[in-house]
């Protein structure tokens, strides 16, 4: 099929400041409130039939995890990212003609790489730039199909060749890398960041928002009635080791509760945090026993160095782990994987077709009879088309439980428009919930249904509300003026 963009729109929405200071799950330092801007797509693509619609896409420009490099401020770090997002929406402009969606794609890829390269961009800050506009074309596609992003992929319409970037992968079909049928019921993974309260101890009367909504993790646990949990590291044993504790004291006791770790390349040392993983299992076997992975222990400069291979293989005989910000390139998880990692995050602000590479990798090392996996892990997906995107990719990639946490951080669907809210409202009765005069994202027994995502498109029904949003240069001039 051959199709041709005819325009890229770039715009911004930013949301309130966090509805506490406390936010579950936020990784700022005490006290903050920070914002969560919303950086928007908007492409208009026509088929060789003269069709023509738009795709969209959306993330929170986290550059906070994007680059944790000292002595850049985030107002530095938030201009470079906006730069490079222009520039991949010129690079997809400058070739607007194509006819395979996945090698429009590669091409794009590499010179958007090449030039966050040239600007000294951090990996992961390219692929956020890039994620951006793969997204919006693969919307755009899909919706002059007809078709969800899932039937795009399992029917082969997007001309996804994994060899092309693994060798070892060639000859893979979709259903070997795709869930036979799109998952359309996911468990919310509750993320408790370092500060988070745990019990009303940690949160006196006088600093409670008192909003309705929960505060703490244990209000969240009977309220949502959830299992699944994610527990944020310091890096400083005695303190993680502490707070565990206490957190295993809270969590329901039904045999259900799983847990994941997750330390943001906090622990600096290797024999530190093998010295954490030994004392946790000594100290703490019950929560020990319901860990199902510890996810970027160290630094991503340190988890490719074949010197700590040896010890990651023998904590990893342990507890299996997983990568999350070294997952910066194509090869990443290839490269660790050689190292003693056995997982890798999805993330779709990584790339779409990274992770259906990696899944493919996943496949391959399964077939091999090595243990290999993939997780679902985003703190910030807001609605809609971020939250709703990575529903609809996690669909695809058959991971029935993920780390979600967006919906803490605003009341509701405060910060949406009422066009945007009367949208998800009229197509999304299975993901939202009316509660008063606002409408939530809808938890029941720690579960979020989400067959109303298998439409046309990437997730996303109706067009978003440009109009209710901000030029995204035109934002950053005011925000954070050069």
């Amino acid at each position: 099929m051959a199709y041709r963009i005819q325009a890229i729109e770039l715009y911004l929405r930013e949301t309130p400041p966090n509805r506490a200071s406390t936010s579950i799950g936020r990784m700022g330092s005490q006290g903050t409130r920070s914002r969560s801007p919303l950086a928007h797509v908007r492409m208009i693509v026509r088929d060789g039939e003269g069709q023509e619609t738009f795709g969209c896409a959306a993330d929170r420009l986290s550059v906070r995890w994007l680059d944790k490099r000292p002595k850049r401020t985030k107002a530095r770090k938030l201009r470079e990212l906006v730069r490079l997002i222009y520039d991949a929406r010129r690079i997809y402009l400058d070739e607007p003609s194509f006819n395979d969606p996945f090698g429009k794609w590669r091409s794009c890829y590499r010179r958007i790489k090449q030039a966050g390269d040239e600007q000294g961009q951090e990996e992961l800050t390219s692929s956020f730039a890039s994620a951006l506009l793969e997204r919006t074309m693969l919307d755009a596609v899909s919706r002059l199909a007809g078709k969800s992003i899932y039937e795009m992929v399992r029917d082969d319409r997007l001309d996804f060749r994994p060899g092309a970037i693994h060798a070892e992968l060639d000859g893979l079909a979709p259903a070997d890398y795709t869930a036979a049928e799109p998952l359309t019921a996911f468990h919310i993974r509750h993320t408790v960041g370092n500060s988070d309260p745990i019990t009303a101890d940690d949160l006196p009367p006088e600093s409670r928002v008192n909003d309705g909504l929960p505060e703490m993790l244990e209000e969240y646990v009977h309220q949502d009635g959830l299992h699944y949990f994610k527990l944020k590291l310091s890096g400083d044993r005695r303190h993680d080791l502490q707070r565990m504790a206490r957190i295993w004291e809270v969590l329901p006791m039904d045999g259900g509760t799983q847990l994941t770790m997750d330390a943001n390349e906090a622990y600096l040392d290797l024999d530190e945090f093998e010295a954490f993983v030994h004392d946790l299992e000594q100290q703490q076997l019950g929560l020990f026993q319901h860990l199902l992975w510890i996810e970027q222990p160290m630094p991503r400069a340190l988890t490719f160095d074949p010197k700590a291979a040896a010890a990651i293989r023998l904590i990893a005989a342990r507890k299996p782990l997983l990568i999350d910000e070294a997952d910066g390139s194509l090869a990443s998880y290839r490269e660790a994987y050689g190292t003693g990692y056995a997982g890798v995050s999805h993330k779709n602000c990584k790339g779409f077709f990274k992770s259906l590479l990696n899944r493919a990798l996943v496949t391959h090392y399964n077939r091999k009879g090595q243990k290999a996996f993939m997780s679902g892990e985003d703190l910030q997906n807001l609605p809609i088309a971020p939250l709703h995107q990575d529903f609809a990719s996690l669909a695809i990639l058959g991971i029935d439980h993920c780390e979600r946490n967006g919906h803490h951080y605003n009341y509701g669907l405060s910060m949406l428009s009422e066009k945007d809210k009367a949208s998800a409202a009229r197509n999304h009765p299975d993901l939202y919930v009316e509660r008063g005069d606002e409408w939530f994202l809808k938890i029941r027994e720690g579960v979020v249904q989400c067959t109303s995502l298998q439409c046309p498109g990437f997730g996303v029904a109706e067009e978003p509300d440009w109009g209710s949003m901000e030029d995204l240069q035109a934002w950053l001039d005011r925000r954070y003026p050069a």
